[in-house]
């Protein structure tokens, strides 16, 4: 029997619980109740290696009851709802002017029965909005509105988008839980400290500088410090940088050269080589990066909530 799945919030894959009476083709739009209420959802069909680990999985995602696919009625019903979630954010919005609020809204929600509306925002601390709910209640009535705080990269995960690769964001495809990340992970990969280069869409470190750390530790092992006094086959020499992934050290020679050795074509001596290395490019700055705060891109509370 061929397994159906949806792809809800953070783009996580639901499996469908489907009634015997009802008969799906994989792209059907399909009306699911789930914890929010019923909401309309595209069907997917999931391949035989992955209904086997959710088989297996003691972890697996709850399964979203199927109620009905959806006819051309409902459909309509769905493009209409779409039109009410556009008229909804900006009417919130000019409500979180009015009331000076420090949010950012986000997205706006709304199930297919129409009896939950969900506004996602962000803020950097936490904000009292018990005069805005008020405004709220008179402005949408006869449904519950639930107002939701989320993280910068939650936010992201939500809007989805392209990255500086090219590719869709991690977080909107197969990441499913942030990693904690510090800028010591860019510093040690050798990459230019660069708020543009190491930093994503979110405003906060990319996730994947966390992907390849590993093996940047392990290819440095056993390769010497910058700045220390070296002797390699054309005499003495200051290591000025270091190429881990094809396992090379840069060397300033007392003559003023600048060469590339394999790590064991080298030696580290204790010598007095009087050679002058520039800083390592992972400590210099872009001029248009001087005053940001590179604290600022790392992991904070606000930075992901899983709130969503």
């Amino acid at each position: 029997m061929t397994k159906f799945a949806v792809r809800y919030l953070k783009n996580m894959f639901y499996p469908l619980d489907v009634p015997e009476n009802v008969e799906i083709h994989c792209g059907d739009m399909v009306l699911v109740r789930t914890e929010k209420g019923e909401e309309a959802l595209k069907a997917r069909c999931v391949n035989e290696a992955i209904a086997k680990i959710w088989e297996n999985s003691k972890q697996k995602p709850d399964p979203f009851p199927v109620i009905r696919v959806l006819g051309e009625r409902d459909k309509q019903t769905v493009e209409q709802i779409q039109k009410e979630e556009v008229e909804a954010y900006f009417k919130c919005k000019a409500l979180v002017e009015k009331h000076k609020l420090v949010m950012n809204l986000v997205q706006c929600r709304i199930t297919f029965d129409r009896k939950k509306i969900t506004f996602y925002y962000t803020a950097p601390e936490r904000v009292d909005f018990r005069e805005l709910l008020k405004d709220l209640t008179q402005t949408f009535k006869r449904v519950r509105i639930d107002l939701r705080h989320i993280g910068v990269r939650d936010e992201t995960s939500i809007m989805e988008g392209c990255g500086i690769c090219g590719k869709e964001f991690c977080c909107c495809s197969f990441l499913k839980k942030f990693g904690s990340i510090n800028v010591k992970l860019a510093k040690d990969q050798g990459m230019p400290i660069t708020p543009g280069k190491i930093s994503g869409t979110c405003g906060r470190l990319l996730c994947c500088l966390n992907y390849e750390y590993s093996n940047y530790i392990e290819a440095a092992k056993g390769m010497p410090p910058i700045g220390s006094a070296v002797m390699t086959p054309d005499g003495l020499g200051k290591v000025c940088a270091l190429h881990f992934l094809n396992n090379a050290i840069q060397v300033k020679l007392e003559d003023g050269k600048i060469k590339d050795y394999p790590k064991g074509d080298i030696e580290v001596v204790e010598a007095d080589v009087d050679v002058e290395i520039d800083a390592p490019r992972t400590l210099t700055y872009d001029d248009d990066s001087k005053d940001i705060d590179l604290k600022s891109l790392e992991d904070d509370r606000n930075s992901s909530t899983g709130n969503i």
